[in-house]
């Protein structure tokens, strides 16, 4: 692990100094130069002479408190008129005109606009005594071990952010919703009608929507010798000897539900819309069934619930026949009639 202000160099197989000033934006403020030292960088005048003195200090200063609102600097005598010098610059020490020193032993002199820095470059491997250097990041930023900004993945420190997937952008995060969904309230996927915006229907099919798409059906569902009354509402004539043995009627109906949904739960009402005096009515479910994940219970005479009892996972189609039987009190009479439900499962939950 290298100390602040430094990062590994994998050729050299050693730490190298990090140059803040070329990584860190807007580094010093009010019109200083940002000016690269060992484990951190300095913010001096625009007009100032550097004079860059890579000699071995023979003697380091201990780092005292008190040059800056969080220095971590001695400022030692004054020198000339009105400079002052600066010894023992400690480990992350704010020198005056802002910027930080990392290294552990660099000296600041200043006069009226000369700056001598005696670079001292301390082994960066050893943690330095008092790493307390904090710099302002912006949001959705952090400071690294570098004291560097770095962009935080909020992506990674929850997984209730979005409904459905996070993507981590610098400085912020973005939610994305699956196909056939749209992001709602910056976090949350709501489904796209495609029957009200396109969808790819010809002119003798219905557009159906459902959670996470759509299809297409035909606009008459009938097959012989069924014929078409009214909107998917198919009648076996009575005229024909075929119906006989077959439903009155076969209504065709369609609904869509979220996958995963909680059971037991009631999805769908089946009801007379013919009522026959003296005459008794029962419901069953005539087929699609077979791995009973449906219960049809009945709530009146002339009505009765489906009931899904099993959780189903989608995306997945279901055609249930939900029959009706009438006959009357004496058995003179019996007729019965369809209603096929089209239950088309979502591929998710929302």
């Amino acid at each position: 692990q290298c100390t602040d202000g430094y990062e590994w160099d994998p050729v050299r197989q050693q730490c190298k100094d990090i140059d803040e000033c070329d990584i860190v934006p807007d580094a010093c403020k009010g019109g200083m130069k940002c000016v690269n030292h060992y484990g951190g960088y300095l913010c001096l005048p625009k007009t100032a002479q550097i004079i860059v003195n890579n000699e071995q200090p023979q003697q380091e200063t201990p780092a005292a408190e008190g040059v800056g609102a969080a220095a971590n600097a001695a400022a030692t005598s004054s020198t000339g008129t009105g400079g002052v010098a600066a010894s023992g610059m400690a480990a992350s020490g704010v020198v005056p005109g802002g910027g930080f020193v990392a290294s552990a032993a660099a000296e600041v002199q200043t006069g009226r606009n000369n700056f001598v820095i005696r670079r001292n470059p301390a082994d960066p491997q050893r943690m330095p005594a008092n790493p307390s250097h904090r710099i302002q990041c912006a949001t959705g930023y952090e400071q690294s071990e570098h004291n560097v900004c770095q962009d935080i993945d909020e992506c990674r420190t929850s997984s209730y952010l979005c409904q459905y997937q996070c993507v981590n952008e610098p400085g912020k995060f973005s939610c994305m919703c699956p196909q056939g969904y749209q992001v709602v309230r910056g976090r949350t996927c709501q489904d796209i009608n495609e029957c009200e915006t396109t969808n790819e229907c010809r002119e003798d099919e219905m557009c159906w929507n459902y959670h996470g798409g759509f299809r297409c059906y035909p606009r008459n569902p009938c097959q012989d010798p069924y014929v078409l009354t009214s909107e998917n509402r198919c009648v076996c004539p009575v005229s024909n000897a075929m119906c006989r043995e077959l439903p009155q009627s076969i209504v065709y109906k369609y609904m869509s539900i979220r996958s995963d949904r909680s059971v037991p739960s009631d999805i769908f009402q089946i009801q007379a819309t013919t009522i026959y005096a003296n005459t008794i009515n029962t419901f069953r479910i005539k087929s699609g069934n077979e791995n009973g994940e449906f219960y049809l219970r009945q709530t009146s005479p002339v009505s009765a619930m489906l009931v899904l009892v099993k959780s189903l996972s989608g995306p997945r189609e279901y055609i249930v026949d939900l029959e009706m039987l009438t006959v009357n009190s004496i058995g003179t009479f019996r007729t019965s009639s369809v209603l096929r439900l089209t239950i088309i499962v979502g591929p998710f939950s929302f």
